[in-house]
């Protein structure tokens, strides 16, 4: 009776397994079944989190930001800045490769003659950079601000001997680079001298000069965003010489402005484009004649009154020198974003005053007006 009782308990066990799967598989042909969807297994948190986040993410950029324009660039964002001395007498101009500089400095130089420093970072071109002129000390200390490799022809001595003694990374078409410049025969010495970027890069690398440097960031405002300030889309600037006159009109459509001197387009040879940029700088600096040639000094550290001109708006601020040894533009305290794009600057005098320098409004200036202040016309 006993082994009866145990092969009977094992039937009962069977037959309760057979009911139970007869039962599941009832339930799965129902779900299953015509107009209902198969049942999916519940989402972990985990892949809950990561469903929502993809699905809220926003596409990032479509490649590395340029240090100096705060645009998007195909060149190595990190790649050392070149900065050459451009020849601005009437003779050498048009110049050439302007239009592919990140920014522009222009400084006065004897004479009242101004000369630019292009800084070339962010744009890969082969066409030449030119016409190339000498150096003075505050023009090495400009373009030592960026990290650059200086480029020039020929040097005061006061700056040949800045350069040589404390080892600047420079090439200088007279005294140890001839070779990464050439002579272009249809113009006068000493207006007809030009290099391009890849010769000097080529340059800089046989003089083993640091490919890895710490390059100054700018603060940039969202590219659409509307500036602050009075309305500006005119502006006029004297430096020393009343027959040299530097101008720019703003362009509404491509919130650019454009670039003449003396009311003619001041263009690029390369191209025959108009110099245009997004932000313009004009900043007050103290001006020392050092001898009867008319060589100057510059005084580049102690600060002074500066205006931004940008999306057809101009605010009155301050130049400071940064800790990182970088011009700065500021305004209560803060440095003022530029939008994104080329930036001009221009260093005038403070004698007799920094707003004798320039004069602004909405409506062009008369052509045989001079400058009584800076104000709006």
């Amino acid at each position: 009776m006993e082994r009866k009782g145990i092969v009977l308990n094992g039937i009962t066990r069977r037959i309760r397994l057979m009911l139970l799967l007869a039962v599941s598989a009832a339930i799965v042909l129902s779900s299953c079944g015509k107009g209902s969807e198969p049942v999916e297994p519940p989402q972990t948190p985990q892949e809950d989190e990561a469903t929502t986040n993809e699905s809220s993410a926003e596409p990032g950029p479509a490649g590395p930001v340029a240090p100096f324009t705060g645009l998007i660039t195909q060149a190595d964002p990190a790649i050392r800045p070149v900065a050459v001395m451009i020849n601005n007498h009437s003779k050498a101009r048009p110049q050439s490769g302007l239009t592919h500089a990140d920014m522009i400095w222009e400084v006065l130089a004897e004479g009242g003659i101004t000369r630019l420093i292009a800084v070339f970072q962010s744009d890969t071109f082969t066409d030449p950079v030119g016409p190339v002129r000498s150096i003075r000390p505050y023009l090495i200390d400009l373009a030592e601000s960026y990290q650059a490799i200086i480029s020039h022809a020929g040097a005061s001595n006061d700056a040949y001997a800045i350069l040589q003694r404390q080892k600047k990374p420079y090439l200088d078409e007279i005294s140890n680079a001839g070779s990464y410049f050439w002579r272009d025969k249809s113009r006068k010495m000493p207006h007809n001298l030009y290099t391009d970027i890849e010769k000097l890069r080529t340059g800089a690398a046989s003089k083993k000069y640091e490919e890895s440097v710490t390059i100054p960031v700018y603060r940039f405002s969202e590219k659409d965003a509307m500036p602050a300030g009075e309305d500006a889309t005119k502006l006029e600037i004297m430096f020393q010489m009343q027959n040299y006159k530097v101008s720019y009109a703003y362009e509404a459509d491509s919130r650019l402005y454009a670039r003449s001197i003396n009311n003619e387009p001041h263009v690029d040879m390369n191209n025959s484009e108009q110099l245009k940029a997004t932000n313009l700088v004009v900043l007050g600096a103290a001006h020392q004649v050092l001898d009867n040639v008319g060589r100057l000094a510059v005084d580049l550290d102690s600060g002074g009154p500066a205006m931004l001109f940008q999306g057809g708006k101009v605010i009155e601020a301050e130049w400071q020198r940064g800790g990182d040894d970088v011009i700065r533009i500021m305004k209560d305290g803060s440095e003022l974003p530029f939008i994104p794009g080329k930036t001009f600057y221009h260093i005038v005098p403070m004698q007799p005053s920094f707003d004798s320098h320039l004069t602004y409004g909405t409506d062009a200036p008369a052509a045989d007006s001079q400058p009584e202040g800076a104000q709006k016309q």
